[in-house]
């Protein structure tokens, strides 16, 4: 069974990274093999053209789906994912909880929001 999405929380500032694998080619960003061998074979994927799209398209998705909400993002990048033997390219998404001291973790709301976003993303990107 593939791996999902993968939320981390810092427990000492408001600010949760999220993991999204891409599960599935995307015809529509020129992203057909996404399966590798080797960490080092997905580099190229994440330097495409069709994948710099993707990272576009993720960040207007995240801007929809966040506004008028306190939430920001301080990273959206390419990842290398991990699924046991096989490596696949994916989303590297940091996100802050904005008005928090940040020596305080993200509040249970914010939590709940960053879940709701990273389940938009990858339906709404067809990544999962």
């Amino acid at each position: 069974m593939p791996m999902s999405i993968r939320i981390s929380h810092d427990h000492n500032a408001p600010i949760a990274s999220v993991e999204l694998p891409i599960l599935r080619p995307l015809a529509d960003y020129d992203l057909g093999e996404i399966e590798m061998a080797t960490p080092r074979e997905v580099d190229p994927v994440l330097a495409s053209q069709g994948f710099k799209d993707l990272l576009d398209e993720a960040r207007s998705v995240f801007d929809q789906h966040c506004a008028g909400k306190p939430l920001e993002i301080l990273q959206l990048t390419g990842a290398i994912c991990h699924d046991g033997g096989v490596h696949r390219p994916g989303l590297w998404l940091v996100v802050r909880e904005s008005g928090v001291s940040d020596q305080n973790p993200m509040s249970e709301t914010a939590r709940t929001e960053v879940a709701a976003i990273a389940r938009a993303l990858q339906q709404t990107l067809g990544i999962g």
